[in-house]
């Protein structure tokens, strides 16, 4: 990593200061800020004594520490965007804690213990206002005035934040343009462990925004942070009892129709919490959602052939596939918190997570291969392949964490200690039934969503016969064990107030996966009969298709009777089901310091991390020549030095100037890494797929400058840039011709490239309109746009020569903004809101030729939600999703050529809400 000698000097200065800085005498200051109306806590207030300039933020429950002060008396002042500032006289003696409270008033903060966006909007920028980095910040009531289902969805309302969906519904989260997997996701400060065998990232479905407080989106670093976030982190916090006073309890009830599939799902929610002789506290969250939906799909998977040298015409499409989702998809969470506090030195805290996540899909689909590719409006002979995959994918995340915090007389002290696991079944399924028939005269219209042009006799179910079965089962593991201790103490360097952190993290994580496979075929050799394979006997409703005829749905239990006719060890596949097993062990180890300077207006914070990751793996490598198994083993490891540098200057009490400089890293995802390796002889020429193990982590130097400035607790306009240089940007490469891969005529894997950027810029303009008359006082605007620009290089050799282009970042949007238009009164509250995200590249399929990469087309989502009051505490909401039923497409090198196109249909949500508070 790079480092600036003068920040290391600079970093050095400030830690020593702080540990030869000493008080002869001291005493403690505590207390809380809270809303003189509702008594509800005010995270995010800024606390100040005046005369030492210390300055501390009000936590979650409200409270705020000072210690080490000298004996004397002062003034301590309170900053809250919206409220009145306040001031207090208050006395300190030595070895006494001094208790103090503030009660603050003002009309943006009047409504915030209601579940409305103007609370929640305050709240929001209070902290942001407050955090020595660059962050954005929703809490738990933005959560439920968007029509967002889970954590996922509600991120894209976050500047420079887009989202990956999968079947229509949020999943994965892109920050600033970088794919899922270059971003961490953390809970209650704990790294949450991926299902997925292959990946790192969290889809953040799996948490029900119905157990979270507030969620947390970090785009620059500071050094008590985890360094393995180059596009950014976030950071989910759930429910704390001490986040209120008073008992509280949330429950709503709800039923979601989807307009494509004519299917009505319900949810169900409930979180308790209450505070027990005001020293324990408890909440529990629970929720489930079992949603039935569908899709229906067009795609033609990599089909087309561009035969010109240059340019796409002609353009001849050789395959094409029509595909019928039916899907349901559970989703349970539940989660239990405790926080006790025994006295005014010691606070601990349980937080537990349990979410389960099932995926029950059924998928019929038909696939045409034509002999010759064929162009819009020919006709020609094809191979069909009728076909059915039936599968449930079961996922759980568990996380248990235990912590606390004391205080002594000059430090103060946090620790962590945590056990996480993912784990995520495929149990014995159907991964394919394909019956196959051959008919003349087939063709399609269209290249952007191709219809299929068939006789008769396409649909004719006897004209099918039964020709492969694929079985397979599945499963990964990611065990992570994680603990670690921070120390932190304020003092004086040279009359300026300043403050020292230090600490150190060690994490163990185990990954593990494998993957049994049957492939049944040749069943006249298994005493199948010729007329028990036809596919007429394996049908029965016909499938509602929008996108045109489709056919008859194939049935599981016809194929699970064959199944169950045939031996499975005969039909056992070892090859695939042993080369993708996989057993991976990380070892992690970090240790940082950091401090910073009060200079007047201005806040430096320097300092630096080092972390260290050993890597053990090993896995199965086939040689097709010998038809041998070997076991595979390797041993990694790589160290960082990651300094950071940043600036926080505070022109007044609403507008704030800041600067970053920060180092941050992406370890390769598991299936880079896996060592399975697979050698195979085709036609007398060698072929191999294999892992890299020996990659090295993404590196990226960081920069950003903004510029924030705050309309009390009303809102917020802010600018920034920001640009990233990425190092060992890794990318699938076919490297036969050199090396010990000489002879080979394919050898693909995963291989570290050359340097990266990104440059982009973020707008956000957030308002409540309380300055018109009424009734436009009412309204709000909620409004975000993120531009960036990426490069990357790839290369490989022809005939011995390295060549190599330059492509963007793979799902790097240069464009990604948000609009929400809303009206709130006491009674009522109506949104309506746009996501928007531009293309980008998905994936590189043909390294030399650029007219085959994969890109995701733009996508616009339109949204609406509605709010009525009944009583006080019970409120009647609708919501409308995917409004203009925005569909799916991707497309091969130019917009006109499918890769795939598939619409999800509307989705209308009633429900009730009852919530004391």
């Amino acid at each position: 990593m790079k480092s600036l000698p003068s920040l290391t000097r600079l970093t050095c200065a400030l830690i020593t200061a702080g540990f030869i800085t000493s008080v002869t005498a001291a005493g403690k200051l505590e207390g809380n800020v809270r809303d003189i109306k509702t008594s509800t806590p005010l995270q995010g207030a800024i606390v100040t004594v005046k005369e030492l300039n210390l300055t501390q933020t009000a936590g979650r429950d409200g409270r705020f520490f000072f210690s080490g002060i000298a004996a004397g008396e002062y003034t301590l002042s309170v900053s809250y965007l919206g409220a009145k500032p306040k001031t207090k006289t208050i006395l300190i003696t030595n070895e006494h804690t001094t208790d103090v409270a503030f009660k603050l008033s003002g009309d943006d903060i009047e409504h915030i213990r209601v579940v409305g966006q103007q609370g929640s909007l305050s709240k929001s920028l209070n902290r942001q206002r407050a955090a020595d980095n660059l962050v954005s910040i929703i809490s738990s009531d933005v959560l439920g005035n968007f029509p967002d289902s889970n954590v996922s969805e509600a991120l894209q309302r976050v500047p420079g934040v887009s989202i990956e969906r999968d079947q229509g519904e949020g999943r994965f989260v892109r920050i600033r343009g970088l794919a899922p997997d270059f971003n961490s996701v953390s809970m209650n400060g704990v790294r949450l462990p991926a299902p997925e065998g292959d990946r790192r990232a969290v889809a953040l479905d799996v948490v029900p925004s119905d157990l979270v407080q507030s969620v947390e989106v970090s785009k620059t670093v500071t050094p008590d942070m985890d360094a393995d976030a180059l596009g950014g982190s976030v950071e989910v916090k759930s429910l704390s009892a001490f986040d209120r006073d008073d008992t509280f309890y949330n429950i709503s009830g709800e039923a979601s129709y989807n307009n494509l599939t004519d299917d009505t799902s319900p949810k169900f929610a409930i979180s308790y919490s209450d505070i027990f002789n005001e020293t324990l506290g408890v909440a529990i969250a629970a929720s489930w959602y079992s949603r039935d939906f569908g899709s229906d799909n067009v795609e033609v998977d990599g089909g087309w052939d561009f035969d010109a040298d240059e340019g796409y015409s002609p353009a001849t499409l050789e395959e094409v596939e029509v595909r019928d989702y039916e899907i349901n998809r559970e989703r349970l969470g539940i989660g239990v918190n405790l926080d006790y506090r025994p006295n005014d030195k010691n606070d601990f805290y349980f937080r537990s997570l349990y979410s389960q996540y099932d995926d029950s899909e059924r998928r019929n689909a038909s696939a045409i291969e034509w002999e010759d590719g064929l162009t819009s409006g020919m006709t020609g002979t094809a191979e069909v392949k009728r076909s059915l995959k039936a599968r449930t994918e079961e996922q759980n995340i568990q996380s248990y964490v235990f912590g606390g915090e004391t205080r002594f007389t000059k430090w103060t002290a946090d620790y962590q200690i945590s056990i996480s696991k993912a784990e995520a079944r495929k149990p014995r399924h159907i991964d394919g039934a394909e019956f196959e028939g051959e008919f003349d005269n087939i063709g399609f219209d269209g290249i952007s969503v191709p219809k299929i042009k068939a006789h008769e006799s396409y649909f004719d179910n006897n004209e099918y016969e039964l020709k492969e079965i694929e079985i397979g089962e599945s499963a990964s593991t990611d065990k992570l064990k994680s603990a670690q201790v921070n120390f932190s103490r304020s003092f004086e360097l040279s009359s300026y107030a300043s403050k020292l952190k230090l600490g150190a993290k060690a994490s163990s994580r185990d990954k593990i996966a494998y993957e049994d496979v049957w492939v049944y075929e040749d069943f006249d050799e298994q005493k199948i009969s010729e007329d028990d394979l036809s596919l007429k006997n394996f049908t029965d409703k016909t499938i509602d298709y929008g996108l045109g005829r489709f056919g008859n749905n194939i049935g599981s239990t016809p194929i699970w009777e064959i199944i169950d006719q045939l031996n499975a060890n005969d039909n056992f596949d070892e090859i695939e089901s042993k080369v993708n097993d996989f057993d991976i062990n990380e070892e992690t180890k970090a240790a940082y310091i950091m401090a910073h300077v009060d200079i007047d207006n201005l806040r430096i914070l320097t300092g630096i991390r080092y972390e260290t990751a050993d890597w053990k793996s090993s896995g199965f490598k086939y040689n097709g020549e010998t038809e041998e198994f070997n076991t595979t083993k390797n041993i990694n490891s790589e160290e960082h030095w990651l300094p950071a540098l940043h600036l926080k200057y505070t022109a007044n009490d609403n507008t704030i100037i800041r600067a970053a400089y920060t180092n941050t890293i992406t370890r390769p995802k598991f299936e880079e890494i896996a060592p399975g390796f697979l050698i195979e002889e085709d036609d007398g020429e060698l072929e191999a797929n294999f892992g890299n193990p020996e990659l090295e982590s993404l590196e990226s130097t960081n920069f950003d400058l903004s510029v924030e400035h705050y309309f009390g607790g009303t809102g917020i306009l802010s600018a920034g840039v920001f640009y990233k240089d990425i190092n060992n940007f890794i990318y699938e490469a076919d490297i036969a011709g050199r090396g010990e891969y000489l002879d080979f005529k394919k050898a693909i894997t995963f291989i570290n490239g050359n340097e990266a950027e990104i440059l982009g810029a973020e707008l956000t303009y957030v308002q409540k309109f309380n300055f018109l008359s009424a009734p436009f006082n009412n309204l709000l605007l909620n409004s975000n746009l993120t531009w960036s620009d990426s490069t990357a290089s790839i290369s490989w050799f022809d005939d011995n020569q390295k060549l190599s282009r330059k492509i963007p970042l793979p799902s790097q949007s240069d464009i990604s903004a948000n609009l929400s238009l809303g009206y709130e009164d006491a009674y009522a509250s109506v949104w309506l809101s746009a996501a928007y995200k531009s293309n980008y590249l998905q994936e590189v399929t043909e390294i030399d030729d650029s007219r085959y990469d994969m890109y995701e087309d733009d996508h616009l989502q339109w949204d609406f939600v509605a709010k009525g009051h009944i009583t006080e505490n019970l409120t009647f909401y609708f919501k409308a999703i995917n409004i203009t039923d925005e569909p799916f497409y991707s497309y091969a090198g130019r917009r006109d050529f499918n890769n795939q196109f598939e619409k999800y249909g509307r989705t209308f949500q009633f429900g009730l809400q009852l919530v004391n508070y």
